[in-house]
């Protein structure tokens, strides 16, 4: 199962054989192919290992809360100079914010995780979100609003690992599919609004405010929650299946990606409820 994110990405766990040697048929005469058999997603094709694969230290859960918290450790701490220096200055945030994408959007395009790329893009993240946050929570009405968001993101982010480890929530061929469908149409709005915004002025289609402001950010934050249960099963896969120590950096930036998704979402719609 290859997970995804909002930034539709194309990462996902390596699918070299050669770490994980679940595939070898069965021999003539041999012992029969082990339980895993053409199960293992990161078979390429209907290829089998015939050789002993390399050795190497297979990615575990521990790989993966390490890295997560190293990503967003550097998140954070990259929020915490943006709130402190840059909110009045939220041209250089935005720039920041912008490398982030595009270093966002080539890592997602690499085949391997390169762990350098992926701790700038949370350096650069974490700037342009402490300074917006910390403009934000200056405004009138704002004050608190970004611990808020902080606050529904974990909340959020609890409730699915909760929901997915009790197995309510399943993650299927359909369930995703679902999920990148209703995706792809929540970006497309949101763009279909910004041309509006720019062009038109206001409001554009009304996406930012009101009553269907605040629709528009509950399902944001659902489509969220939803990636999240992806992420979820990327990282049960990855550790299941053997996937390389290395790519326990790919659990931890499409993790990332996905709680900045939340985090944004959740701030947007405390900012139209609070009625600024």
């Amino acid at each position: 199962m290859r997970s995804s994110n909002p930034v539709f990405s194309r990462r996902g766990f390596s699918r070299d054989t050669g770490y994980a040697g679940f595939n070898a048929p069965p021999q003539a005469g041999g012992p029969a192919a082990p339980p895993y058999a053409g199960a293992n997603p990161y078979a390429q094709g209907q290829q089998y290992v015939t050789h002993a694969p390399p050795q190497h230290r297979p990615m575990t859960m521990d790989d993966v809360v390490a890295r997560t918290a190293m990503t967003l450790g550097t998140v954070i701490a990259g929020a915490t100079v943006g709130w402190l220096f840059l909110t009045q200055n939220l041209g250089f945030a935005i720039g920041a914010g912008l490398v982030a994408m595009v270093l966002g959007l080539v890592q997602s395009f690499k085949r391997k995780p390169s762990p350098a790329l992926i701790l700038s893009y949370a350096a650069l993240e974490g700037l342009f979100l402490g300074a917006l946050s910390g403009y934000i929570n200056d405004l009138p009405r704002m004050n608190g609003a970004p611990m808020q968001a902080v606050l529904g993101t974990m909340a959020v982010f609890v409730a699915m690992l909760v929901a997915y480890k009790t197995r309510i929530v399943r993650v299927t061929a359909r369930f995703t599919r679902f999920v990148m469908i209703a995706a792809m149409g929540f970006v497309l709005l949101s763009l279909v609004n910004v041309l509006f915004m720019a062009f038109g002025g206001g409001d554009g289609l009304g996406f930012r405010s009101g009553g269907l402001g605040i629709v528009f950010g509950i399902v944001g934050v659902v489509l969220g929650a939803l990636f999240l249960a992806l992420d979820f099963k990327q990282v049960e896969d990855g550790v299941t299946y053997g996937a390389p120590r290395e790519e326990s950096w790919l659990a931890a930036f499409g993790l990332t990606l996905t709680l900045v998704w939340i985090y944004m979402e959740m701030l947007r719609l405390i900012s139209i409820l609070r009625g600024d």
